[in-house]
């Protein structure tokens, strides 16, 4: 395949993100009343979006982002996915701790807690949707800086 020359630089961030959940009231208990993430606006049974720094975190419900839109409705192309996704939230290794003993607290089991090779700490569990859910320290990838 002969990829036509680039004109314009890569993608600079990401704008946002997606994971699915069937249950939209669980990823409201779990995203925004126990993580606290600002929620921008939930539409039914279709999807519930966040706010995280600058990256909003779309959660969808698969069995309805299937659907072509309706005539009156934005041209957003159906989509999905099936199965568990990840995400994974910037912390600092205090902000681990403490998010492990609220997680626990809250009845959510810790699958994993470990120090990366270069140092990183990160904390996996799942969320009610059985997505995997990461807290990790930014030098996992951006080292010490």
């Amino acid at each position: 395949m002969t990829l036509p020359e680039q004109k314009s630089p890569p993608p600079a961030d990401i704008l946002e993100a997606a994971l699915y959940a069937g249950d939209l009231d669980a990823a409201e208990g779990f995203y925004g009343a126990l993580l606290g993430l600002e929620k921008l606006v939930r539409a039914g049974n279709r999807h519930v979006f966040y706010r995280v720094g600058g990256t909003i975190l779309l959660i969808f419900n698969p069995a309805e982002t299937v659907k072509p839109p309706s005539r009156a409705g934005l041209p957003v192309p159906p989509h999905g996915a099936r199965g568990p996704g990840h995400v994974c939230f910037a912390a600092t290794a205090d902000e681990i701790t403490a998010w492990r003993s609220r997680l626990i607290a809250a009845g959510h089991p810790i699958e994993a807690d470990f120090t990366w090779p270069n140092g990183a700490r990160s904390l996996y569990l799942r969320d009610p949707a059985g997505n995997s859910v990461e807290f990790a320290e930014p030098k996992l990838w951006f080292g010490e800086g």
